[in-house]
């Protein structure tokens, strides 16, 4: 920890408070917040240091306020400041957390940076239950306090990335006073479909996420947590708790998501009602954060009752473009019209701002109007298990291809080459007619591309640097749709009861693959692998290949962290069984991709 930076606080307020003037800013640290039920949480403001009342950025969440990236996520910092530079140029960067703005790329500006400790996290007290209403109601408190405080200009805006969007979708919808304006940085909307499960398949990620970001700094941890590499003090608060007391302080989240299979009120009471979203709205997602982080923005967008609001994908890393030249401008443009009343120009912006992506993570900025694009081509290619292709048109005859559900790599069927290039954006969607030889099967999809000597394109993923195109999931017994929401191109199931297969009958699947774009060049390839298990990107033949991060607990393989590997949802003596998928005449299996025709 470099010491010269560090400094001991002094002239602690009588409620544990103080402030100081550094790095060009007004710091208050450790400010009180009094929540409705009376606890107290701990918030540091980063303010101009002239005298004014100014526009609020906030954020509320678990990742403590006073850890540095560089403490906290070395490896992620050490690959973002180097490939990077230009996004922490200008900064200490000591004041830089973990997917929140840098007050110091801020308040020059005449912004007010909040961070809030969440309940039970850092240096809040309190007991931990993520997304529940009851954090949710704290945010809103915050908010309000902000508002309301002597140096604000009385209009506060959202914004962070991921679990600090997540938040925003939420607390949003309770409409609380003083909330001017969001930006949503690749955070998911549905805790069923998004976070807990996929189709219907438990993934393991929330439980390795608990163990390494969030008992981590967990209030209470004290001494043997981290100290701030600014002010020295304990990042997860003054006290050190035994393990025994740290358990009681905060949910078994794992367990939790295990123990609710389907879709019900424990999901229902944590997912925003997006009509009741009014305020302006900025939903930036990602192409490649499959399968956590770009549903959600698309939905959030969709369904929002915000007049005004836009829709901005992207590409490469999901903490990348929040912090570079590039996404910190569009931050402000839309904060300084919303937040400042300036005339900018913003509300001249397409209301669709496209990053259209190429192999080599090549992009070009482009406006649209809508999303999905009204004049999207929703094209069927048909499988053929004879052949292994995905064609124009079905094959006079019946054909069937069986594989091993965990135990193989599933099957693949391939396009022909393109012979001009190709732009894909939108929803996908699959149809499939399959039968099991066991009560179940879990379907695993994924969109592929292929150079002309058929090596496998991937793209950087929001951790994993090797995604495929696209991914989609589906547990057989939970076919069931909701005719309301599902549309041609994106079917929605209910999830809501489990319907098990009778060996060897055929059924029929509707399976949504999560929104992408992407142009497949003149001679390239477009391929849908069917399989019972997760993808792994075949490009690292061994482990030492495989990327790394020291906040993930195993090494990534295409799918990031996001795994469906829990033994427990997942017996092999149901879900390695042989899968039969049936094409041709009596069973037209296709993949409708959305073409998009040049201008």
């Amino acid at each position: 920890m470099p010491a010269t930076l560090m400094r001991k606080p002094k002239n602690k307020k009588k409620d544990g408070s103080w402030t100081e003037v550094r790095e060009g800013m007004r710091i208050e640290w450790d400010v009180p917040i009094t929540m409705d039920d009376g606890l107290v949480l701990r918030a540091n403001v980063y303010r101009p240091i002239k005298k004014g009342t100014y526009p609020v950025i906030l954020s509320h969440g678990p990742y403590a306020k006073d850890l540095a990236i560089q403490d906290g996520y070395p490896s992620v910092w050490e690959h973002f400041s180097t490939d990077h530079p230009e996004a922490i140029a200008g900064s200490t960067n000591i004041h830089q957390s973990w997917e929140v703005v840098d007050p110091e790329q801020w308040v020059p500006d005449n912004y007010i940076c909040i961070r809030v400790d969440s309940r039970g996290a850092g240096r809040s007290p309190g007991f931990i239950d993520h997304w529940s209403p009851r954090e949710t109601q704290d945010f809103k408190d915050c908010i309000e306090w902000a508002g309301e405080q002597s140096w604000s200009n009385g209009k506060v805006g959202l914004a962070g990335i991921s679990y600090y969007a997540v938040n925003q979708w939420q607390v949003a919808a309770l409409r609380p006073k003083y909330l001017a304006a969001m930006c949503v940085w690749e955070g998911f909307s549905d805790f069923y479909r998004e976070m807990s499960h996929h189709g219907g398949i438990h993934t393991t990620f929330i439980s390795n996420w608990y163990n390494l970001q969030i008992k981590t700094v967990q209030h209470g941890l004290g001494k043997r947590g981290h100290k701030s590499r600014v002010t020295g003090e304990l990042v997860a608060g003054p006290k050190t708790l035994s393990d025994k007391q740290l358990e009681k302080n905060r949910t078994n989240l794992g367990q939790d998501y295990r123990s609710h299979p389907l879709d019900d009120q424990y999901y229902s009471n944590r997912n925003a009602d997006f009509s009741k979203i009014q305020v302006p709205l900025l939903s930036a997602t990602s192409w490649a954060g499959q399968p956590l982080h770009p549903r959600g923005n698309y939905v959030g967008y969709l369904e929002s009752g915000s007049k005004q609001k836009w829709l901005e994908c992207h590409g490469l890393e999901h903490w990348t473009h929040f912090y570079t030249p590039y996404g910190r401008n569009l931050q402000k443009q839309f904060f300084d019209y919303f937040l400042k009343g300036k005339k900018n120009g913003w509300n001249k912006k397409p209301k669709v701002m496209l990053n259209v992506r190429r192999p080599g993570e090549k992009f070009t900025l482009r406006g649209e109007r809508e999303w999905p694009l009204k004049r999207t081509k929703w094209k069927k290619y048909y499988l053929n298990t004879e052949r292994m292709t995905l064609d124009k048109s079905k094959d006079k005859k019946n054909h069937k291809s069986t594989y091993k559900g965990m135990s193989s790599d599933g099957v693949t069927f391939m396009m022909s080459p393109m012979k001009s290039d190709l732009e894909i954006c939108g929803p996908i969607a699959a149809k499939l007619f399959v039968s099991s030889e066991t009560i179940d099967a879990d379907m695993f999809l994924v969109l592929r591309m292929f150079s002309p000597d058929l090596t496998e394109v991937t793209f950087k993923g929001a951790v994993d640097p090797h995604t495929p195109i696209g991914q989609g999931w589906l547990r057989a017994s939970h076919r069931k749709l909701d005719k309301k929401k599902s549309k041609p191109y994106w079917p929605w199931h209910t999830h809501d009861e489990k319907q098990p297969l009778k060996p060897g009958q055929i059924y029929e699947l509707d399976i949504d693959i999560h929104p992408t774009g992407v142009v497949v060049p003149a001679g390239y390839r477009l391929a849908l692998t069917v399989r019972g298990k997760d993808y792994v990107w075949p490009g690292a033949k061994t482990q030492a290949e495989q990327f790394t991060l020291s906040n993930l607990a195993k090494p990534m393989t295409g799918c990031g962290p996001f795994l469906h590997e829990d033994p427990r949802d997942r017996p092999k003596s149901v879900f390695d069984g042989k899968v039969t998928l049936h094409t041709g005449k009596s069973h037209g299996a296709w993949l409708m991709l959305p073409i998009i025709p040049p201008k």
